[in-house]
């Protein structure tokens, strides 16, 4: 279930700091580290997180307590411009940011689920995750190539040769 907060006045680096902190958390553990965290960007998580909740049960009639945080983003939305004056008629610039936040809930077996999809679609030896999956080989039997061995020739002194 879904949750969004569009244009929310704060900058989107303070918030994206407690989004870290409660992704992939069950909801009851999101909400109660959420609480006691002393942020705004908390504060608006977690009502945000108990709006999905509420979205979760009343919507979908899902049981919200067994539900995680699937994925929690934070995207920079527009910003504010606002001025301080300076010295001699000029103005500094002032950005003030704004952010747009979304929760999605899911059920944990549906993250072991496709994570496991995940791992049976690369066969052993490939690189997953790539668009063109190669086979990955260890160079250990090749012995490594070392420099040619050239000599170098010393520098050429100038000959002092008197011509008066």
């Amino acid at each position: 279930m879904k949750a969004t907060l569009r244009s929310v006045r704060i900058a989107p680096k303070k918030a994206n700091l407690v989004a870290k902190m409660v992704r992939g958390m069950s909801v009851k553990d999101a909400v109660n580290s959420l609480e006691l965290t002393n942020k705004k960007a908390a504060r608006l998580l977690e009502q945000l997180v108990k709006s999905a909740m509420a979205n979760a049960s009343h919507n979908d009639k899902q049981d919200a307590d067994n539900m995680i945080i699937k994925t929690l983003i934070v995207n920079k939305a527009q910003a504010y411009h606002r001025g301080i004056p300076m010295a001699r008629g000029r103005v500094r610039r002032i950005r003030k940011f704004m952010s747009h936040i979304t929760v999605t809930l899911g059920f944990p077996e549906e993250m072991e689920k496709k994570e496991d999809t995940k791992r049976t679609k690369g066969s052993k030896g490939t690189k997953v995750g790539t668009r063109n999956a190669q086979p990955v080989t260890s160079n250990k039997s090749e012995p490594k190539k070392k420099a040619s061995p050239t000599k170098k020739k010393p520098a050429k002194k100038p000959t002092s040769s008197s011509t008066k």
